[in-house]
């Protein structure tokens, strides 16, 4: 995903250095916006590996049903 996102970036006129930049700068303000929890997460996106999203019923547990 984040090489796609790459490619994308340079085919719109950035280096690839730019592109990198621009994508870390990205996770980065990601990170001072989601609980630190979610930090491991976000960092295995960006090395290309799918996150494990089984920490998100922890914080997702918190969560009831207004309805019900």
């Amino acid at each position: 995903m984040i090489n796609e996102l790459k490619v994308r970036l340079t085919g719109l006129g950035l280096s690839d250095e730019m592109a990198t930049k621009a994508i870390e700068t990205v996770a980065d303000f990601a990170k001072g916006k989601l609980p630190a929890q979610m930090h491991p997460m976000l960092d295995d996106v960006m090395a290309g590996k799918t996150p494990d999203l089984g920490s998100l019923g922890g914080l997702l547990g918190g969560f009831k049903n207004p309805f019900g």
